[in-house]
């Protein structure tokens, strides 16, 4: 018996099969019911994006907890958060663990969180730090509108490769947009890029030779005040970076920037100025929980 297999010839064309991507999009609004006490009031979620909600009666506010079940990023890859706190509710957001964005075969991940601060809302964007792997590409957007009187504390930490582990990053993309605004104005822009090679970013003229750094804002009526403290706090540490205040209209606006050796020492840096801006908790309080587990 003779079998015959056909063998496409060098000229056809193959159609290359598409890799399977994460996609996931994730909604949560919480409200204060008439004790003040913050409450879920929607919830939605979609594939890769989960959302948790511990329950914690010490702590004021609600904590969530933002998952991606996918267990990490690569190109392609799409994450979409939109968050509502109404007025008078306290919401804290953070990560269930570091983000590792992956060497990319192929496009960018994508990832957007939208938040929304009613009057006299307060909003924490915690999540835990972004470690990019090389070749990695991500490419993230922060957007707020606050309300009068409300407050938001942001922080978003990046770590290049992991120091212990000998990793290094030589190429990838690293692509951060911030925009906030106060009752429709626009009181803080900022669009990050890193673009291997990224020796050029790491040497003494950028990062300084660190490769872990992290930007943290603060929005709200005593920002300014907290300035000294923020510099007398990173002080203490061994990183690089400092704290900037402004006035903006009846509000404050506090920002800073860290560069570290690594994501440890950046870590060290980052618990005790976190809970300087969230209420000045000299305990665990200040953070959300699952940063000390």
């Amino acid at each position: 018996m003779t079998v015959s297999l056909a063998v496409p010839a060098a000229s056809e064309n193959v159609e290359t099969p598409r890799h399977q991507r994460a996609a996931g999009s994730g909604r949560l609004v919480v409200s204060a019911d008439a004790a003040g006490k913050s409450r879920i009031r929607r919830m939605f979620q979609e594939g890769s994006a989960k959302i948790r909600v511990p329950r914690d009666g010490e702590r004021p506010g609600l904590e969530a907890v933002l998952i991606n079940t996918s267990g990490g990023l690569t190109g392609g890859d799409r994450l979409d958060w939109e968050i509502e706190a109404q007025a008078g509710s306290h919401l804290t957001l953070t990560t269930q663990a570091c983000e590792k964005v992956y060497r990319s075969s192929g496009g960018d991940a994508q990832v957007s969180a939208r938040i929304s601060a009613g009057t006299g809302a307060r909003v924490n964007w915690l999540p835990q730090e972004t470690i990019l792997y090389n070749e990695g590409r991500l490419c993230r957007s922060l957007d707020a509108d606050l309300g009068p009187g409300s407050v938001l504390l942001a922080l978003e930490a990046v770590i290049l490769g992991r120091r212990a582990h000998g990793e290094t990053v030589s190429q990838g993309l690293l692509r951060d947009r911030w925009r906030i605004r106060r009752e429709g104005r626009l009181i803080h822009a900022e669009d990050t890029r890193l673009e291997g090679p990224f020796e050029a970013y790491t040497a003494k003229a950028a990062l300084g030779g660190n490769s872990a750094f992290a930007a943290i804002l603060l929005v709200g009526d005593n920002a300014t005040e907290l300035a000294g403290q923020a510099r007398e706090c990173l002080s203490r540490y061994h990183v690089q970076g400092g704290a900037s205040a402004w006035s903006i209209g009846q509000s404050g606006k506090l920002l800073a920037r860290i560069a570290a050796v690594d994501g440890y020492e950046l870590r060290k840096a980052l618990i005790p100025l976190l809970r300087l801006l969230n209420g000045g908790a000299q305990d665990e309080a200040g953070l959300p929980r699952i940063w000390s587990i």
